[in-house]
C-alpha cells in the first residue's frame, strides 16, 4: 500500500471515529448550502448575484470597498459603518438584496433531510448545530423529516425569541413502580444561527420575531442577518446575538457541559469572530476540531494544520493531528459527509 493510501486510510479511520464519538457540535458554512452549485451561493459568489439589486450610492460605496481589497461583503459592510448611533443603510439594503436572490431559488433538499435525520438518531439529548448560513435549508429538511429543532423561538402566529429554550429539556412522563418516571427525548436539534436568518426581524421596540422563511419585510422592521463585525460590543450585548453567541462560547470553553468536538463543514476558517473561539477550545486537551472544506486558502491551511487536536480535510491537502498528506476527492464535501455523521 501506498504512502498516500496509507494515509487517507488512516484519516478516514479516525474521522468516522471521531464523527461517531459523544458530546458532538456542527459548524455549518456556506460551503454546505451550495450542493454542486444546485442550491444557494457561496460567500465569494454573492456580491455578483445581488449587486443589480442594490441602488447606485450604496452600490458603488460597496464596490469600492471591495475593489480596495475588503474581504467579502460582510468586511465591505463594516469598512462602511462608522458606529454612529444611526446605522448607514448599506446593511439594510444588502440584507433585502440577499434575501430577494434567496427567494428565488428552490434548492434540493435531500443531502440535508439525511443530514438532520441522522442527527436526530444520535443518543445526546442536544445536538448542537452552529449555522453560520441565512437560508432555511435545515429547518425546512428538520419539518420534512419530521425531526425536532430548538431555535430560540417560542410562538405560533409570530414567534418571540426566548434564549431560555436552548436550556429546557423535553420527556414523556409515565408511572412506574416507584413513581412519575421521565423518559428524556434524544436527538433533539439545537439550532443557533449566529448569523441570523431569512424570517428574522427586529420589530418595533426592538423586539426580535421569526415571521416565515418567506415573509416580506414589515413596516418599520429590520432583517436579521449580517450581523456587524464592527459594531460587536453592542452587537453581542442584544438579543438574539447575544444568547446565541454566549451559548456557543459556552459549549466550547466555559461550560458546564462542554463539547468534545466540533465538526465544521463548509466553513473556510476566515471568521475570526468564531476562529477565536475554536482557539480557545482547542487549548482544551479533550477537544479536536474537524474542519471539511473544498480548499482553504494556503494561510488558513497553514495555521490549522499543524494543531495536534485538528483534523483538516480538503480537496487538495489534508492534515491528520498535525500531519500533512494529500487531500481527499470526496470526504471534504457535505453530500458525502451526511451519509456518515
Amino acid at each position: 500500500m501506498s504512502a498516500t493510501s496509507t494515509f487517507l486510510s488512516r484519516l478516514e479511520s479516525k474521522v468516522t471515529q471521531q464523527l461517531g464519538s459523544q458530546r458532538v457540535g456542527y459548524v455549518i458554512g456556506a460551503g454546505a448550502s451550495y450542493l454542486n452549485g444546485k442550491a444557494y451561493p457561496l460567500a465569494g459568489q454573492l456580491w455578483s448575484h445581488i449587486a443589480a439589486k442594490i441602488r447606485a450610492p450604496e452600490r458603488t460605496e460597496i464596490q469600492a470597498k471591495l475593489d480596495g481589497g475588503a474581504d467579502g461583503i460582510e468586511h465591505a459592510l463594516d469598512l462602511l459603518d462608522d458606529g454612529a448611533a444611526v446605522e448607514r443603510p448599506h446593511r439594510h439594503l444588502v440584507t433585502e438584496a440577499i434575501a430577494e436572490h434567496f427567494l428565488s431559488i428552490s434548492p434540493p433538499t435531500d443531502c440535508h433531510q439525511t443530514f438532520v435525520r441522522r442527527l436526530a438518531m444520535r443518543t445526546e439529548r442536544r445536538v448542537p448545530i452552529f449555522c453560520l448560513n441565512y437560508d432555511g435549508l435545515i429547518e425546512l429538511s428538520a419539518d420534512l423529516e419530521r425531526v425536532r429543532v430548538v431555535d430560540g423561538f417560542l410562538g405560533i402566529e409570530r414567534p418571540f425569541f426566548e434564549p431560555q429554550t436552548f436550556q429546557e429539556s423535553q420527556g414523556i412522563t409515565h408511572r412506574g413502580k416507584r413513581g412519575m418516571l421521565v423518559d428524556w427525548k434524544s436527538g433533539i436539534l439545537h439550532l443557533y444561527k449566529l448569523h441570523g436568518s431569512l424570517g428574522w426581524f427586529q420589530v418595533a421596540g426592538n423586539h426580535v420575531r421569526r415571521l416565515g422563511l418567506t415573509t416580506a419585510t414589515p413596516a418599520s422592521a429590520k432583517r436579521l442577518m449580517i450581523p456587524p463585525q464592527h459594531r460587536k460590543v453592542t452587537d453581542t450585548t442584544a438579543l438574539p446575538y447575544s444568547a446565541l453567541w454566549s451559548d456557543f462560547r459556552g459549549l466550547l470553553c466555559h461550560g458546564p457541559i462542554l463539547l468534545n468536538r466540533l465538526v465544521a463543514i463548509g466553513y473556510g476558517l476566515r471568521d475570526e469572530h468564531l476562529n477565536a473561539v475554536i482557539e480557545n477550545a482547542l487549548a482544551r486537551g479533550s477537544f479536536t476540531l474537524l474542519a471539511f472544506a473544498h480548499s482553504l486558502t494556503p494561510e488558513v491551511f497553514t495555521r490549522w494544520s499543524v494543531r495536534r487536536n485538528a483534523i483538516i480535510v480538503t480537496n487538495s491537502q489534508c492534515s491528520l493531528y498535525g500531519e500533512r498528506g494529500p487531500g481527499h476527492p470526496d470526504l471534504w464535501s457535505f453530500e458525502y459527509l451526511n451519509q456518515i455523521v
